[in-house]
């Protein structure tokens, strides 16, 4: 008589998910994954684990335990979390970092500065981080160093 045992089919199906406690990367995410034989497991799988997770406080735990470590880890400029967050447009990262609105500006979409040095010297300008198309007019550096 043999005792052996069958080994264990491999999961045909399984999702990813991503439970994130603001829009913003420097918020803390949850990225647990759930297995299953077939797609209503899976899913059966899901909603347990959701409801587990907010059941026995691991949701409410992970943010205690993410906001410890903003408060006593600060991490050096440039190396992550002090640096300026990342702007997105159109699905792209933009690279400048968004820079203060002028006094009288009107744009509500924010604005990226821009330098550059053309055929008549040094520019700078505020550009509108709306997509293409709806985008307010620039504001550009003026000589007493303001934005117009």
């Amino acid at each position: 008589m043999s005792n052996a045992v069958a080994a264990p089919t491999p999961n045909k199906y399984k999702i990813g998910m991503t439970f994130k406690a603001a829009a913003g990367y420097d918020a803390e995410w949850l990225t647990p994954t759930v297995y299953g034989q077939t797609a209503e497991e899976v899913a059966t799988n899901a909603v347990d684990l959701m409801k587990a997770l907010a059941d026995k406080g691991v949701i409410d735990l992970a943010a205690m335990a993410a906001k410890k470590v903003r408060e006593t880890h600060q991490p050096t400029a440039g190396k992550g979390g002090n640096s300026a967050p990342k702007t997105f447009i159109g699905g792209k990262v933009q690279s400048q970092a968004s820079a203060p609105a002028a006094d009288g500006d009107t744009c509500q979409h924010g604005r990226t500065l821009r330098e550059g040095n053309g055929t008549k010297g040094p520019w700078a300008a505020l550009f509108c981080n709306a997509p293409k198309g709806s985008q307010c007019d620039p504001l550009w550096r003026q000589k007493d160093g303001s934005f117009s």
